[in-house]
Formats: structure tokens, C-alpha cells, sequence
């Protein structure tokens, strides 16, 4: 599984580089705060929702702590779609938040 750091997330938004972000996160945990642009898809969803997801693009999965992002980043590579989980989630997130 691929991986990324909250830094470069952060330094590919500021740059204004394309991303498509999904926040496994549950919906009480995403009010909190989420990076913005996140598409908002709990754990559970997941495997419900993956058809909504284009093959052909590379999402970057984001939780809480980087452990449910993985999960996802597993189960979704697995189904042959193109992820990455950025490491460390919302805990190592020092960028803007909506």
C-alpha cells in the first residue's frame, strides 16, 4: 500500500495540485474538522459506496489516526482501485481544516 505524509498532502493543496480526498471517518468525527475538499465516506460505507468511486482516478484515504484509512486503502486496492493512505490522519494534520 502506498503512503503519504500529512506535509505532502498539505504542500500538493497549497500548490494547487488536483486530489481526490476520501475521510473514512465517521460523520461526528468529520464535523470536528476535515481537510478541505474531503469526501466524507465511513469505514462501513466503504464497500457500499465503492461503486461511486471512478478506477481510473487515485483517492487519498484519511481517518483519525491513519489505521481505518488503511483498512480502506486495503479492501479499495484489493477491488483494484488506485489509493493511497496518508499517514498518521487527522492527529498529524497541520494544514487548514473546514
Amino acid at each position: 500500500m502506498r503512503e503519504i505524509s500529512p506535509k505532502d498532502l498539505e504542500r500538493m493543496l497549497s500548490d494547487g495540485t488536483a486530489v481526490n480526498i476520501i475521510d473514512v471517518r465517521e460523520a461526528e468525527e468529520v464535523a470536528e474538522g476535515k481537510i478541505p475538499g474531503a469526501v466524507n465516506i465511513p469505514l462501513g460505507l466503504i464497500e457500499f459506496r465503492k461503486q461511486d468511486l471512478d478506477r481510473s482516478k487515485e483517492y487519498i484515504m484519511v481517518c483519525r489516526s491513519g489505521g481505518r484509512s488503511g483498512r480502506a486503502a486495503e479492501y479499495l486496492e484489493g477491488q483494484g482501485y488506485h489509493v493511497v493512505n496518508m499517514t498518521g490522519g487527522m492527529l498529524a494534520w497541520e494544514g487548514k481544516t473546514e
